[in-house]
């Protein structure tokens, strides 16, 4: 239920965030009469789910830029976006990108309601109140992460994440106002980003200190309190990076779905608990390099082995032209075995 000192934390927040909100490429700045573009702000929220800003700003730039709506980006071919997309992370996103883009485009454009939102591939609970609150000004709560802790803290909130969600949800929910809903959350998005932050908050400049039970109980830098993650498993495997004489690159494409479906990458073996099976993809004189690539995904961390071969130009197989490879359209984890295997080619430079 919604207080005289809710509605006062409200107050202040929406007056510190017209003098300092962030400008993002993807936001309309507090008293634009420019309307909010749905298909950016989607764009936007996707990208940003498990990143951060500083990483996603080139990449919304580059989209932004190529397929300039949804019908734009509806009618891409796959390969290019998943292209586009690479060194992003979670490809599952993509994926879903491209699915909520054709749906979009094929019912005339974004619907309103949270409700429908959350009916689009890829779009959860939080993206679609995020839309719905800054496309469309409905009265949605908005929870990420800076508002999760922000609201921890307002509240001295020292239940445990995952478990202060719903809590931490109804918190937010009573200082959501019905007027400007959408500048509200990303208010509170700023002020976590920025002012409110993980380690150090600069509580002295806070718009709402007066208002913050945490700083009054000193407890605000340990909060929000998180349950401990068990570790992660450790996975093994073997990348096989093999180039003909004319340059070409052997490469291979991943099934569409799982990790880092349908995105390029080099042959390798199973990434398993065990010492992989050693089964090169073309026979040739494969050399293992010393060193090993390292990359963490969600569920495991991912240790591989890189080996390199020269091919014979009459090798046959999925061979990517020298002046059509980009290592920068790789993932991460592969650009990382090209680095690594890179310097067996005699390439000095890697992208």
């Amino acid at each position: 239920m919604r207080d005289a000192g809710d509605t006062l934390i409200s107050v202040k927040l929406m007056q510190w965030y017209d003098r300092h909100a962030r400008t993002l490429p993807w936001r309309v700045p507090p008293g634009s009469t420019q309307a909010p573009d749905p298909y950016r702000i989607w764009l936007a929220e996707v990208m940003l789910q498990q990143t951060t800003v500083a990483a996603v700003q080139a990449y919304f730039q580059r989209f932004t830029t190529r397929w300039p709506t949804v019908q734009a980006l509806a009618a891409a071919h796959d390969e290019d976006v998943m292209a586009e997309w690479a060194g992003l992370g979670y490809y599952a996103r993509a994926r879903n990108l491209l699915k909520c883009a054709r749906a979009v485009a094929e019912m005339g454009g974004f619907p309103r309601t949270r409700t429908d939102l959350q009916s689009l591939p890829g779009i959860g609970p939080y993206t679609s109140a995020a839309i719905a609150a800054i496309a469309f000004e409905q009265p949605e709560t908005v929870l990420d992460g800076n508002v999760e802790r922000v609201m921890a803290r307002l509240f001295d909130e020292h239940t445990p994440l995952p478990q202060a969600k719903p809590i931490l949800t109804a918190y937010a929910a009573r200082l959501t106002p019905q007027h400007r809903p959408g500048d509200h959350a990303q208010a509170v998005m700023d002020l976590g980003a920025t002012i409110c932050t993980p380690r150090n908050p600069a509580c002295g400049i806070c718009p709402v200190m007066a208002d913050c039970a945490a700083r009054r109980a000193g407890t605000a830098p340990s909060l929000p309190r998180k349950t401990r993650k068990p570790a992660k498993p450790v996975r093994l495997g073997i990348a096989y990076l093999g180039r003909r004489a004319d340059g070409a690159w052997l490469m291979e494409r991943r099934p569409p779905h799982g990790l880092l479906g349908g995105m390029l990458g080099w042959p390798g073996s199973d990434w398993t608990t065990l010492p992989p099976e050693d089964v090169p993809p073309l026979g040739a004189e494969w050399r293992a390099l010393p060193g090993e690539v390292r990359h963490t995904f969600t569920h495991f961390h991912l240790r591989l082995s890189v080996q390199v071969a020269h091919l014979p130009i009459s090798a046959q197989g999925m061979f990517v032209p020298a002046d059509a490879f980009d290592p920068a359209a790789l993932p991460t984890v592969m650009r990382k075995a090209y680095a690594l295997g890179a310097a067996h080619f005699n390439i000095s430079e890697v992208s």
